[in-house]
This record gives C-alpha cells, sequence and structure tokens, in this order.
C-alpha cells in the first residue's frame, strides 16, 4: 500500500512537470511505463535499507557480546562508598587498582586511607569514615576496633584527583604542578618528590644545602648563620658583626666568618728589649729604641693582624693576602714566611710587595695561622722587619 502511494505522488508530479512545461501530456501507456521505473527503484532502495538494518543490528549483538566477554575476563570490585564529609579519589575499580579517601576541613579520617581491589572482588581493609575533629575520642567496645590511644593520622596531602578530558573517544589526563599521574591509575596524581629526582651531589640541584620536600613543590634551608638569597635555592651570609648582632665586647674585634663570627682579642706581642704601643685596633708599633742596644733594634718594628674567613674546599692555589711597603728606605726588600700552620707559601708579587697564598684546599671548620714577615735591606744589613699575622677561619660548608 506504501508503494502504491509513493508511485502516485511520483505519477502526478510527472504530469505535472511535462504539462507546466507546455509540453503534451504523456499518454496513459507512458506514464505507466514511467511508474513501473519508480516501483522498480523504490524496492531496490528498500530493499538496501532493510539489509543495512539488519547488519547493523548483527554488529551491535556482536558488540554487546564482547562488552559482557571483556567484563568477565577483567573482574572488579563493587563501586566503594564514599564516607560522609569526604571525597573518593580513583575511577578504575578492577582488580589491583587502589583508591583513596581524603575528608574535608575540619575532619579526621578514620580507617585506611587507601584500599586495593583484592582477588576475591572485595576491597580491602574496612570503610574509612571521617570524623569531626571537635568530637570526642571514640571508647573502645566490642563493636569498636579503633583504640582511642592512638587516633589515625590526617588524611594525605601528596594525593589528588587528576584533571582529564574527553574528545573523539580519547581521554587525557594532567596533573597539577609538582605532581605525577599515578602508575596504576591516570585519574589519581601522586606527589613528585624533588628533593629525590634533584640530590644535592648531582650538578643543577635543587638546595645548595638542604631540600625539604612538601606538597606539589619544595622549599631549601639554609644552617644558622646564613639566609636564603635572592632564587630561594642558595644560603647567602649573614654578617653578625655589620649588623650588630654578636656580643663581642669593646675590647674585642668582632670578625665575620661563614655562618658566623669570631671575637678576637688583638693584644701586642710581648718582645725581650722591646715594648710596643697599640696604634689601631689590629696595629702595634715598637716604641724607639736606645741607641746601641741591638736586641731592641732587631725586633720587628710594627707587628699587624689580619683575619680572612674561607669557605671549605675552596680550590688552590689562592691568593689570600698581599703586604707591601709604602716606602723604602734601603735598597732591597725580602719576603717570607716565617712560621704558622697549614698550606701557605709567600712569593714576591712585584718591587715592593709580597703576597701570602693558599697552595691547597682546606677542609673545615679550623684555624690556620700564618706569619708573613717583610725585611727591609741596605747592602746586606738590616734596616727594619715588619710583621702580619694572618689568621685564617675556615667554614664547616662550602658555601
Amino acid at each position: 500500500m506504501r508503494m502504491r502511494m509513493r508511485s502516485a505522488v511520483v505519477l502526478l508530479l510527472i504530469c505535472f512537470l511535462h504539462c507546466a512545461g507546455g509540453q503534451e501530456c504523456p499518454s496513459n501507456q507512458q506514464l505507466q511505463n514511467s511508474l513501473r521505473q519508480v516501483e522498480k527503484m523504490l524496492a531496490s532502495h528498500e530493499a538496501s535499507y532493510q539489509h543495512g538494518l539488519r547488519a547493523l543490528r548483527k554488529k551491535l549483538g556482536a558488540l554487546h557480546n564482547s562488552t559482557v566477554a571483556l567484563r568477565s575476563r577483567n573482574p572488579s570490585c563493587p563501586r566503594p562508598e564514599i564516607p560522609a564529609h569526604g571525597r573518593k579519589l580513583g575511577r578504575v575499580f578492577g582488580i589491583g587498582h587502589e583508591v583513596h579517601f581524603l575528608c574535608k576541613s575540619g575532619y579526621e579520617l578514620i580507617g585506611p586511607r587507601t584500599r586495593v581491589c583484592l582477588e576475591s572482588r572485595k576491597w580491602s581493609g574496612q570503610e574509612p569514615l571521617c570524623r569531626s575533629e571537635s568530637q570526642p575520642e571514640p571508647v573502645q567496645s566490642s563493636s569498636t576496633t579503633v583504640p582511642s590511644s592512638s587516633p589515625p593520622p590526617s588524611s594525605p596531602p601528596s594525593i589528588r584527583s587528576s584533571h582529564c578530558t574527553h574528545f573523539l573517544g580519547s581521554t587525557r589526563c594532567s596533573c597539577d604542578v609538582g605532581f605525577t599521574i599515578s602508575g596504576r591509575d591516570n585519574n589519581i596524581c601522586t606527589d613528585i618528590n624533588e628533593c629525590e629526582v634533584f640530590p644535592l651531589t648531582r650538578p643543577g640541584r635543587l638546595c645548595v644545602h638542604r631540600c625539604v620536600n612538601s606538597p606539589g613543590s619544595f622549599r631549601c634551608e639554609c644552617p644558622g648563620g646564613y639566609t636564603l638569597s635572592r632564587g630561594a635555592r642558595g644560603c647567602k651570609d649573614v654578617d653578625e658583626c655589620e649588623q650588630r648582632s654578636h656580643d663581642c665586647s669593646k675590647d674585642q674585634v668582632c670578625v665575620n666568618t661563614f655562618g658566623g663570627f669570631q671575637c678576637v682579642r688583638v693584644e701586642c706581642p710581648p718582645t725581650r728589649n722591646a715594648t710596643y704601643i697599640k696604634t689601631s685596633p689590629t696595629r702595634c708599633e715598637r716604641n724607639p729604641c736606645v741607641v746601641g742596644d741591638a736586641a731592641c733594634s732587631e725586633a720587628p718594628n710594627s707587628v699587624s693582624f689580619h683575619f680572612l674567613s674561607l669557605v671549605s674546599n675552596m680550590s688552590a692555589p689562592r691568593v689570600l693576602f698581599r703586604v707591601s711597603a709604602s716606602r723604602v728606605l734601603g735598597d732591597t726588600l725580602r719576603f717570607g714566611l716565617a712560621g704558622g700552620q697549614g698550606p701557605f707559601s709567600v712569593r714576591r708579587s712585584g718591587r715592593t710587595a709580597g703576597t701570602l697564598l693558599l697552595t691547597a684546599p682546606v677542609q673545615g671548620p679550623q684555624t690556620l695561622h700564618a706569619r708573613v714577615e717583610m725585611s727591609e735591606m741596605e747592602r746586606q744589613t738590616p734596616l727594619g722587619r715588619y710583621v702580619t699575622m694572618v689568621t685564617l677561619f675556615v667554614s664547616k660548608h662550602g658555601f
């Protein structure tokens, strides 16, 4: 019946097109032939449609069967309950997968923070719950398994849910900065421990001293006597002497060191047959000698005190101190190392100057001393001696 109605409509359309165009209307025989052709065409299209419909139903049935078979091959646990005032992280419930539980602010987690889907298709542990922090501890009874003397730890801040987008049948998940996709479930993000990824012993280390991991980030810490540098990764020495945060007395000299300070008392050296007067906080001058007093004349004309600070294991050789004569009375100046302890040497660095060198790295903390002497000669006859007492404070750290 439907086929005949369509044929009649088509037949009327053919007649209308011919007559409206000024052409002679077709005869009944012509119309019958056209009608049979139209019926054949419509029948062919309807048969093709029915065939395609049967094929589609067959594919849908096969897809349903494969889905059922896939579910039977990949068993899963039932959807776990979400505790009141809490959250559940994890959308995959297959065997071996994990789900994590967090509580809202003001609540603490009672029970396991993580549950695993077991081979028995059951979740490990007991169902957790979120208890208000202001709620009193439960009293242990026959139906209570959580002891009141050992409250459970708070929810882990190192786990977060990922951000997933679905497009054209695929899913892409990403995490906040400092987190990475979990190895078993791409819906869960776990904290990256930057301190372990970039330890202090490798190039490109994060912190010069100590790295402390935090959820999604890290921070650097410095030892006492240091502050974080502008980049918040290095350590900068605090100058206690300049900031007047030391406890040195008025008759002591404050010497800033790497990571601390030293209070030094400078006293003129006791010398036989010679006396000295303190002309500055770090310099002593010999009083004039009696004419003909050879022992007094052989004593140093001046004794200066110089204090240096050095980090541990600094590369060497390295120039530590330069000594020079402001004016020369004789024809020769000699420079030498007259005593002390440590890897030191003295060399001439100019016509009127000498240099104290550190010849090898020094491991701190320790204090080293060097006595540098400059002698003035006239035709091999000593005219005067000038001594510089150098004290080197080596820090415990290499920064």
